[in-house]
């Protein structure tokens, strides 16, 4: 079986290093001066190509960001997916919350690229929702598996968890690939969600600084608060 390289033509090896290292270059700009100053020009000079040529490879700032952006999605829907055998719901949310963890702080700065501040005039592709899919119909298998496993009869929710329920039942667009999933376990994947990104965030923004308290043990409480201990 032949391999990929070897059905590629030179002339296409090139252009796949050469982007490969148009990609390098772009993340060191972002973790020197953020997403915002991303420049082409400033690459190509690194790398000792005009303007011009360097956009043969990318046409603009904006299809370099989506292709930075695609990569890291990958990387995390990849490293999510590799959690599937780590055992019963519970125990699948708590792999995947060290995951995120690990993956978040291993480069914070491919963390704020996909999920900090919006960079100023970009708008992202619709395809890249399809990464996000993959990522939260992992969490909602683990969820759904981890609602179904809680035996003691769930305390009556209260006013404001109703509301937000009937809100879900007419909002589950995030969630079509799973159009059984009960309200629990939507509520659940959004929790995880919201709170753990929340938390790592605050951290790499650099917001516990000063406050004399543990991140790691912050992030681990929310964790086994979400999943039952």
């Amino acid at each position: 079986m032949p391999t990929t390289e070897s059905t590629t033509t030179p002339r296409e090896r090139y252009r796949q290093q050469v982007r490969a290292e148009v990609k390098e270059k772009a993340w060191q700009q972002i973790a020197g001066s953020g997403a915002s100053a991303l420049s082409l020009n400033a690459i190509a000079k690194q790398m000792g190509l005009s303007g011009p040529a360097l956009y043969r490879y990318f046409a603009n700032r904006d299809e370099l960001i989506t292709e930075l952006i695609r990569d890291a999605y990958r990387s995390l829907a990849d490293a999510f997916a590799g959690v599937e055998d780590a055992g019963p719901g519970p125990a699948r949310l708590l792999a995947l919350a060290r995951v995120l963890r690990d993956w978040a702080l291993a480069d914070p700065h491919r963390y704020f690229l996909v999920y900090g501040t919006p960079v100023p005039g970009y708008e992202a592709p619709g395809d890249t929702t399809a990464i996000t899919s993959e990522m939260m119909s992992t969490l909602l298998d683990a969820c759904t598996a981890a609602t179904a496993a809680v035996s003691p009869e769930p305390a009556a929710p209260g006013e404001h968890a109703v509301a937000f329920e009937t809100h879900l039942a007419g909002h589950r667009d995030w969630a079509a690939g799973h159009p059984d999933a009960s309200p629990e376990a939507l509520r659940l994947a959004l929790s995880f969600w919201t709170r753990l990104h929340g938390a790592l965030s605050l951290e790499l923004a650099g917001h516990f600084t000063g406050m004399g308290l543990d991140p790691a043990l912050l992030y681990a409480a929310e964790v086994a608060s979400l999943t039952g201990g």
